[in-house]
């Protein structure tokens, strides 16, 4: 993978903007994105290519959430929010780099992490056992998440522990 994972910064948002188009899903709201970058109880990521700028250099964001309460099965922890790889950067290890900076992140402050998930995403299932993600619950959603097909997983993993 040519490409580094770095937090994003405001100059961003407009390219986070061009990645979602690119990949055909809705736009998200620009100011709720300038509000994350401030949070400093979350985390937005973006992955450039090498050496590059703008639009073209721009190959996927990340983010995480922190949720301050429980929401029945969902307890209030930091929690993986979703990542979006430009089309053309896909299966090129993009996906796996923004989601090792996210938990990085989440376990300097957390002994757990939460991500919830459409039950029918096989492949985004997949890619977070690797990290030790394990189902907790399905339900329609889980805070403000609801899911095509109303099945959703919620899925949490430990802090990894270092040998002494």
């Amino acid at each position: 993978m040519n490409a580094e994972v770095r937090p994003a910064q405001g100059s961003d948002i407009a390219l986070i903007l061009a990645v979602e188009a690119k990949a055909g899903r809705p736009l998200p709201d620009p100011s709720r994105l300038a509000t994350a970058l401030d949070d400093e109880s979350r985390l937005v990521v973006v992955a450039t290519a090498r050496g590059t700028s703008g639009v073209g250099g721009l190959l996927g964001w990340g983010k995480t959430h922190f949720w301050a309460y429980d929401d029945d099965a969902a307890p209030a922890g930091h929690y993986l929010g979703g990542i979006t790889v430009r089309p053309d950067s896909r299966r090129s290890g993009i996906g796996t780099a923004l989601t090792q900076a996210r938990l990085d992140w989440i376990w300097r402050r957390a002994l757990e992490a939460w991500y919830v998930v459409n039950a029918s995403n096989i492949g985004s299932i997949e890619l977070h056992r690797r990290w030790g993600f394990v189902e907790v619950a399905r339900a329609p959603s889980f805070h403000t998440t609801t899911f095509d097909g109303g099945a959703g997983i919620l899925m949490r993993a430990a802090r990894p522990t270092t040998p002494e």
